[in-house]
């Protein structure tokens, strides 16, 4: 018998809006998550602590636990005391270290993980992916998705402006990575997951023709779907394909070679944009595209060029030269290109001299 519908992993619950950290506790105490077991909270800086004293009170039995910033270490020794407290279940509140070191944890425990995101910086809020540094730099671990998600506006509103508009880059880069997904298929016959690329593809939609900016409750909600949805999307594909591309290949060129520059957001907009410049100007396709993202990025105050994150074009060619190893087996524009050093750095070059202004 053919098999004619598939089982796709998705949050049991998602709620976006203000006040929504109020239902932590009856979220926890429905019966689908925890039934008479203890529960964990992981926060991280800022304003994790202060959700979990919030929240704490709302639970019958809790435990709450600094993490250490977003590395494996950290992550490791969350998932120890975890497995050595037999908790029922953890939450995650903070910003994407906090959330994707408490993805690693609960994995490595074997119980569920509900994120509470205290930012939208990027899709990691809610994705089967933990970014996290060790010491050969950072990379991409496969983790168990967030079984629920909650978004509370009114702390989101209080992060550092720059962490709440870094997640648009991130959902924006979704373009870059569906065509270069697209272009793998035509290229070397990689298999699509079309309800994959579908997902990914609607949440950059929403997000790019969303009229209004981070001042309203009506963008910071579609923002947050569109992370949620890009998470979503990997969930699906069961990889990071779907929301990763060149763009991303970028960032994490960045983030090897000069750490520390900007972050996961702001980079992979960035990236997204050099990537359909590539399109443009090599394959005399993608110049539309392009001239959205950028529309898109200027308009939300985000970096457009190198200059806008502190590096020169000479750094800039060295980390797209340098891109491809940092995903191995991944075939986006760069592979398909295959620019030399030279190449690359005219490239980037014409780049910044028509969108530096």
């Amino acid at each position: 018998m053919p098999l004619l519908t598939r089982m796709l992993n998705a949050p049991l619950s998602i709620d976006v809006r203000r006040g929504a950290v109020a239902s932590l506790g009856d979220l926890l105490a429905d019966g689908r998550i925890v039934t008479s077991g203890r529960v964990a909270i992981a926060v991280g800086p800022g304003q994790g602590q202060k959700i979990a004293d919030h929240v704490r009170t709302s639970l019958d039995a809790c435990e709450v636990f600094q993490v250490d910033g977003g590395t494996v270490d950290a992550a490791v020794d969350l998932g120890g005391k975890l497995r050595a407290g037999q908790y029922e279940a953890v939450v995650g509140i903070g910003g994407g270290k906090t959330i994707d070191a408490t993805k690693y944890a609960a994995t490595l425990s074997g119980i569920p993980m509900v994120s509470v995101a205290t930012n939208l910086s990027h899709d990691g809020i809610c994705s089967p992916v933990a970014s996290l540094e060790h010491d050969n730099g950072k990379g991409s671990f496969g983790v168990v998705m967030p079984l629920a998600m909650i978004v509370d506006l009114d702390y989101v509103r209080s992060a550092p402006d720059r962490l709440v508009r870094a997640g648009i880059g991130d959902v924006v880069s979704n373009f870059s990575a569906v065509d270069d997904w697209l272009l793998a298929a035509e290229a070397v016959g990689e298999r699509v997951d079309r309800m994959a690329l579908t997902v990914a593809r609607t949440a950059a939609e929403a997000l790019l023709h969303q009229p209004k900016s981070v001042e309203s409750d009506e963008f910071l909600t579609v923002l947050a779907e569109g992370l949620v949805l890009s998470g979503m999307a990997m969930a699906f594909a069961g990889d990071s394909r779907p929301a990763s591309g060149g763009d991303h290949e970028i960032m994490h060129a960045i983030d090897q070679l000069y750490p520390g520059t900007a972050n996961h957001g702001e980079l992979a907009g960035l990236g997204a944009a050099f990537c359909y410049h590539l399109r443009a100007t090599h394959l005399g396709v993608g110049a539309e595209r392009l001239t959205e993202i950028l529309t898109c990025l200027d308009r939300h105050g985000l970096p457009r060029v190198p200059g806008d994150v502190g590096l020169s074009a000479e750094q800039f060619a060295t980390a797209v030269k340098f891109a491809p190893e940092t995903r191995p087996g991944r075939y986006t524009i760069l592979e398909h290109l295959d620019l030399d050093a030279a190449a690359t750095r005219a490239a980037v070059d014409d780049y910044v001299r028509a969108y530096g202004g």
